[in-house]
C-alpha cells in the first residue's frame, strides 16, 4: 500500500497551549518589556495572542495577515502582509504574536510591515521556535530541536483532513484512517476527534467512526 512520506506530528492539547502561553508571558514579564498593544498574526496567532492579553492584562488586540506566495521563477515561497494593520501604533510598545516560528519569513514580513508605522518598541513572541529559523523571536516557550510538525488544536480539522486526503489509496473506513494516521504521522486520534475532522473537513461519511 502506497503511503505519503512519513512525518512526525505533535498534537498539542488545549492545556499544553495554555501552559506554553503562560511560559511566554512569564518570559515577557521577566524581561521588563511591557507592551501597549498585541498584534496577532492571522490565523495561528489569534489564540496565543488572546491568552497573552489575559495574562499581561492588555486590552488592545489587533491583527495582520501574512501569506506565502511563490516568488517569481524560483518558486520559492515569499511571505507578504496581505491584510495590513488597521490600528495606529505610533509611539507604542508592540508585541507581535504567532503560534510557531519555522523559517522566520512570517516574522520578518510582519516586522517589515510594522516598523515603518513608528512603534516605540517592537518585539515578537511565538509558542514554539524551530532551530531552522532565520529570524528568531524575542520570546518563546521553547525551541523545537528535532523537527516535527506542530499541530495546534485550532488547526486540527484543516491539517488532519489534508493528511487523510493525501493517503493513496484512500482509507475505506474510520479504523483504517486511524491506523494510518498513527503509522504515517504518529497521530493517535480518538474516534471523537476523527469524527470532527471528517464532519467539518468534508471527508466521506464512510470515515465516520461507529457510534
Amino acid at each position: 500500500m502506497a503511503e505519503p512520506t512519513i512525518m512526525q506530528v505533535q498534537l498539542l492539547s488545549p492545556d499544553e497551549v495554555v501552559d506554553a502561553c503562560d511560559e511566554v508571558a512569564r518570559h515577557i514579564l521577566a524581561s521588563h518589556f511591557r507592551p501597549d498593544v498585541i498584534v496577532a498574526v492571522a490565523r495561528g496567532g489569534f489564540m496565543p495572542a488572546r491568552f497573552l492579553c489575559d495574562f499581561l492584562n492588555l486590552g488592545t488586540l489587533c491583527s495582520i495577515r501574512v501569506q506565502h506566495y511563490a516568488a517569481g521563477a524560483s518558486q520559492e515561497k515569499e511571505a507578504r502582509v496581505t491584510i495590513p494593520l488597521a490600528t495606529d501604533i505610533r509611539g507604542a510598545r508592540v508585541l507581535v504574536v504567532d503560534d510557531v516560528n519555522d523559517s522566520g519569513d512570517t516574522l520578518r514580513a510582519a516586522r517589515s510591515h510594522l516598523e515603518p508605522l513608528g512603534p516605540r518598541e517592537l518585539r515578537t513572541a511565538v509558542l514554539h521556535e524551530k532551530l531552522v529559523t532565520t529570524c528568531p523571536a524575542d520570546f518563546s516557550a521553547g525551541e523545537v530541536r528535532k523537527w516535527r510538525w506542530i499541530l495546534y488544536p485550532w488547526a486540527m480539522v484543516e491539517d488532519v483532513a489534508q493528511f487523510i486526503r493525501d493517503m493513496v489509496p484512500a482509507p475505506d473506513d474510520a479504523e483504517e484512517a486511524l491506523q494510518r494516521l498513527r503509522g504515517c504521522y504518529g497521530l493517535a486520534l480518538t474516534p471523537t476527534q476523527l469524527s470532527r475532522v471528517v464532519y467539518f473537513g468534508g471527508l466521506p461519511h464512510a470515515l465516520l467512526p461507529a457510534t
